[in-house]
């Protein structure tokens, strides 16, 4: 039975060919350690990290010896969060925060580190800019913010946002995971924007970005080698080093790369137009079936992502019937129940995500089977 992929919100799956053959040519001709020793193949294992450095850096308008690999998107926000926080003082996050976010927070909150305060987002940007501005501490120093959610799409008023923090010295965190490679991000603005590789990047799982304006220093939440000042004990202070410990995942890194120069070369406008054109036929599809209800709020944009329950089906049972068809789909709290507290769907969603590879008529064909359940 042919599986169709609609949960590219957690991992887009396919991968373009670009992809693999770019993760198969580093594993089998970049066997150095990047940064590591003045020998061939090490000197070839860094040249091709730092063209990686700079592609990335191209995509979001970053300096390349700002672009710090990580391991996923919660890795690159825990970074961010620990590494600003670890001085204490006040932090805010939003209400439509992944645990990747709500957790390191909450956990430095409830060690009497930090305090924390939530904003809660509307659908009209300017209550949810007011939410945030009322929040702020003379103590404030940093703000967390999902660039959209990962349960509903919605997208957030980042750029009012970031004027909001830059006025008054505090450090923008943001969470871009469902917005790269749909959304047209820079760093403009944004102090630290973490975000995953294997999602809208189309890299391999195990893949994430840190990038950073350099405005704010982040303490290390690891230390280890780093191919830089070995003879000190104390860690490199300087990007992409510091918060760069160990050896780096070189054949993933390339994958990244290449996902990147995917997305370039597609163009980010169009990718977002097929996405949305697949969302629009699943909707039209369903429109006017009372006994499925759609979590889209009129008032605010959205990234191609919609989520649904069925009227007296649980959304987990419905997620297995549909997998039992083919279609692969996430059900649940999708690791965001601050998100499900505030759109009112304590018990979870199904959440339908398509990419660049997916087809209408699949979409269709989907909406017929959940209409027959």
């Amino acid at each position: 039975m042919e599986l169709i992929n609609f949960d590219n919100a957690a991992t887009t799956f396919p991968k373009p060919p670009s992809v693999i053959r770019a993760a198969q040519e580093a594993a089998q001709t970049l066997g150095g350690n990047a940064g590591r020793g003045g020998h061939a193949l090490a000197l070839r294992s860094s040249e091709a990290v730092f063209s990686a450095r700079e592609t990335v850096a191209e995509l979001f308008g970053a300096e390349p010896e700002n672009v710090v690999f990580a391991l996923n998107c919660t890795h690159a926000l825990n970074l961010a969060i620990h590494g600003i926080m670890s001085g204490g003082g006040h932090m805010i996050i939003s209400s439509l925060e992944h645990n990747s976010a709500a957790r390191p927070a909450a956990a430095l909150a409830q060690e009497g580190r930090i305090s924390l305060s939530v904003a809660r987002v509307y659908p009209d940007p300017d209550r949810t800019v007011e939410s945030f501005r009322r929040l702020i501490r003379r103590d404030t120093r940093a703000v967390v913010c999902t660039m959209a959610s990962n349960v509903t799409g919605q997208i957030l008023p980042i750029g009012r946002i970031a004027e909001l923090c830059a006025g008054r010295g505090i450090c923008l965190i943001a969470d871009g995971a469902q917005a790269c490679g749909v959304l047209e991000v820079r760093l403009s603005g944004i102090n630290i924007l973490c975000t995953a590789g294997h999602k809208g990047l189309y890299g391999l799982s195990g893949t994430g970005l840190l990038i950073s304006d350099g405005r704010f220093p982040i303490k290390p939440l690891i230390q280890g080698g780093t191919g830089t000042s070995s003879a000190s004990l104390i860690q490199p202070s300087l990007l992409p080093e510091s918060l760069e410990s160990g050896t780096l995942n070189i054949p993933g890194i390339m994958s990244l790369k290449a996902g990147a120069e995917f997305v370039l070369s597609k163009g980010i406008a169009n990718i977002a137009a097929h996405e949305e054109a697949v969302c629009r036929a699943f909707l039209q599809e369903l429109g006017g079936f009372d006994r499925v209800r759609i979590y889209r709020s009129p008032g605010a944009d959205h990234v191609p992502i919609v989520s649904f329950n069925v009227e007296g089906i649980p959304p987990e049972k419905v997620s297995a019937a549909l997998s039992e068809k083919g279609f692969c789909l996430r059900a649940g709290l999708h690791c965001a129940p601050l998100a499900h507290d505030t759109n009112g769907t304590k018990n979870g969603t199904v959440r339908f995500s398509p990419s660049v590879f997916s087809r209408t008529q699949d979409a269709v064909r989907l909406a017929e089977k959940i209409k027959e359940l």
